[in-house]
């Protein structure tokens, strides 16, 4: 169910920790921030400013379940008279990284309480300069897990079934054995962790390496045995799967000399953007990869 899930704590404030929160759960974060009683939140519910409905927004069917807590205006509107709109927006509900969380908008919306992005990444927002403001952050990690689990899994199985030299006619239909190949994921986190319980199914060694070791019952669950130096992953994987934030910390988490680790007929799977695309580029270029598979890439599109 939507917003149904109990562990919804959130810490604000100067120290932003933005953990576990249904999107459909801002708006009980907002009714905090607002001090709003029952009676006025039912009778005047808050403005969120969102960037369209529609593909490139939100879906109506989430649109539907939005208006059953806020009042929204969408951006192109919004811009029409921002002087009219400005005072009375407390929400930003992001999608797709849109509406883009910058100064400029910031600063016209002086009843801003809350900017909440759909999904768990935050490279793009200026977090201390929105909380610096008195306006608190939220994401959404582990909201879309089972889908981008599932994308990742058929990246994984695109890789096992076409030769990367194929053109027209397939040059290996047999593809790559799967069953007792070795997978190491760097990033054990929500989607990491369903990645590997998938991979189960297929008979597969499964390897991880993570910030902080997960717990035995864990590892034993799904298989997977961790591996404290993320250099000896990549030298025994026969599939890598990068699933990790960007941050400053892992900016670049895989670059020359990483993938050099890497065996020359392993592949790489990578769901962060965390690799160094140049070197990535070079890597497959002198065979010193098989393959790569890529669920997003830096810019989007990439440039024809």
């Amino acid at each position: 169910m939507l917003g149904n899930n109990p562990d919804r704590s959130v810490k604000f404030g100067n120290r932003w920790e933005l953990v576990p929160v249904p999107f459909f759960s801002v708006y009980p974060l907002l009714y905090e921030s607002c001090a709003l009683s029952n009676q006025t939140m039912a009778e005047d519910k808050p403005w969120a400013l969102i960037s369209e409905v529609g593909e490139q927004g939100f879906i109506e069917e989430v649109t539907d379940i939005i208006k059953q807590h806020f009042n929204i205006i969408c951006l192109r509107d919004f811009l029409q008279n921002p002087q009219q709109h400005g005072p009375k927006i407390q929400a930003i509900l992001m999608w797709n990284t849109f509406p883009a969380a910058e100064p400029s908008l910031l600063s016209s919306l002086p009843s801003l309480k809350v900017v909440a992005n759909g999904g768990v990444g935050i490279d793009h927002l200026d977090v201390p300069y929105i909380t610096s403001l008195g306006v608190k952050v939220a994401n959404t990690p582990g909201v879309k897990s089972n889908l981008i689990t599932s994308r990742k899994m058929f990246l994984i199985g695109h890789q096992i079934a076409v030769d990367p030299k194929t053109t027209s006619i397939a040059q290996n239909p047999m593809g790559v054995e799967v069953t007792g190949s070795t997978l190491g994921i760097i990033g054990m986190g929500h989607i990491g962790y369903r990645i590997a319980r998938r991979s189960k199914g297929f008979d597969m060694k499964i390897l991880y390496h993570n910030r902080n070791r997960r717990r035995v019952e864990d590892e034993q669950s799904v298989g997977a045995s961790y591996c404290e130096s993320m250099d000896d992953l990549l030298r025994e994987a026969d599939f890598v799967v990068l699933v990790v934030n960007l941050s400053p910390e892992t900016k670049g988490l895989t670059s020359h000399r990483e993938l050099s680790l890497m065996k020359p007929t392993a592949t790489l799977v990578n769901v962060s953007l965390v690799v160094d695309q140049d070197a990535l580029v070079k890597a497959l270029q002198s065979g010193e990869i098989r393959a790569a598979a890529l669920d997003v890439t830096h810019p989007e599109p990439l440039p024809r």
